[in-house]
């Protein structure tokens, strides 16, 4: 969440780096990936959107089919298309939704003006994660929509570490 110091209001963080970005791709990588685990990884992202009060739809695709979807209080048709142009990204570049615009905005341009993909299919916003699986690759998508771009990457970034670090064990 938003850091705040005392008598101001919320102070943007700094966006993380294309490698800070890169290095979690890397380590957050599933040994497999069932129905199950996406509904356990789907419910784990209610629960944590709950307690934050977050507006927000949830998405879990694999393999063209959408294991889990959630729409909580606050969210709107428009997250739904969201949820699609992130996924989209995700699906054709291999990387989370945000790392893709932060490559873009690294080379010093955005995916909008560089990218030569339609805009209302495609979103390089944060939001969408691969779902990596061990000597496989990205089979599906874990995706947030609702928040702010950086906002709806954290969640979802905590939520897979936190589902990581359960079924590690």
């Amino acid at each position: 969440m938003p850091r705040t110091t005392p008598g101001s209001s919320t102070t943007p963080e700094p966006a993380p780096s294309v490698e800070e970005l890169e290095a979690q791709q890397q380590r957050l990588v599933f040994r497999r990936f069932t129905h199950d685990d996406a509904w356990a990884l789907g419910s784990l992202l209610v629960e944590s959107a709950r307690e934050r009060q977050a507006p927000v739809a949830i998405d879990i695709h694999r393999a063209g089919q959408q294991l889990f979807h959630a729409a909580l209080p606050g969210s709107t048709p428009d997250n739904d298309a969201w949820i699609a142009r992130k996924r989209r990204v995700v699906e054709r570049y291999g990387a989370a939704s945000y790392l893709v615009g932060a490559r873009f905005r690294a080379k010093g341009t955005t995916f909008e003006e560089s990218s030569r993909l339609d805009p209302d299919t495609y979103a390089a916003h944060g939001g969408s994660f691969p779902i990596t699986v061990e000597g496989v690759g990205v089979i599906g998508t874990v995706t947030v929509s609702g928040l702010p771009q950086l906002r709806d990457h954290e969640l979802v970034v905590e939520a897979l570490e936190a589902f990581l670090g359960r079924s590690a064990g």
